[in-house]
């Protein structure tokens, strides 16, 4: 259908960091952190798909499957603690997402959106994962609320915009990326500042970040 042929062009965007490495984005200071790796951290609970839709199993079997068949691809970055980065973590269910937005069809289990996923190609998922991480600086949810508006640079090249939403009660952070059509993502309450006190840092969001226009 119209938008897996569309998605399919991400690959093509995967050009933008071959042989250039992880480029530094604008850093937060990263002196005095540890350098526990984020890869350390999705893997600590044994990687399985399981029914819990809220944590990051697919997104973790996608970047083991994206180095199994690529193992000098930049996405292996997050296996190297020593490198400052800030990782915005799709949970599975915001893969379903995807899916159902691509196919029309919402996938029942884990382990079929993980299928549907990487059906995709090893390039694309390679390029939606790298959409997905900020090299070079480590931003606490703290350092995030105090960045409206700020464009974020991806380490594949592209950016997406921080948006605080302040609201009388509720404080949120969204990130706007570059398919306007979509919804977007948003940082999920209890999914802040994962692994904390390191270089690298995640936060875990609701939707999957497109890098280009569907």
């Amino acid at each position: 259908m119209r938008l897996t042929r569309r998605l399919g062009s991400i690959a093509a965007a995967t050009a933008l960091v071959a042989g250039a490495g992880i480029a530094a984005a604008p850093a937060a200071s990263a002196s005095g952190l540890g350098e526990n790796s984020l890869a350390a951290v999705l893997t600590s609970d044994g990687n399985r798909f399981d029914k819990n839709w809220y944590d990051f199993d697919i997104v973790t079997e996608a970047v083991l499957t994206v180095l199994a068949a690529k193992p000098s691809s930049p996405v292996g970055v997050l296996a190297d603690g020593s490198v400052p980065l800030t990782a915005f973590v799709p949970t599975d269910k915001a893969f379903a997402k995807l899916v159902t937005d691509l196919t029309g069809s919402t996938p029942a289990t884990e382990y079929k959106t993980f299928t549907a996923v990487t059906g995709l190609g090893v390039d694309t998922v390679e390029a939606v994962l790298l959409y997905h991480v900020v090299p070079g600086a480590t931003i606490d949810s703290s350092a995030a609320l105090a960045s409206d508006g700020a464009k974020l640079t991806t380490a594949l090249g592209s950016t997406f915009t921080v948006d605080v939403l302040d609201k009388p009660g509720k404080v949120a952070i969204r990130f706007i990326d570059n398919d306007p059509d979509d919804a977007n993502a948003h940082v999920l309450v209890g999914k802040l500042d994962i692994n904390k006190g390191n270089k690298q840092i995640a936060h875990g969001i609701g939707q999957v970040l497109r890098p280009i226009n569907l």
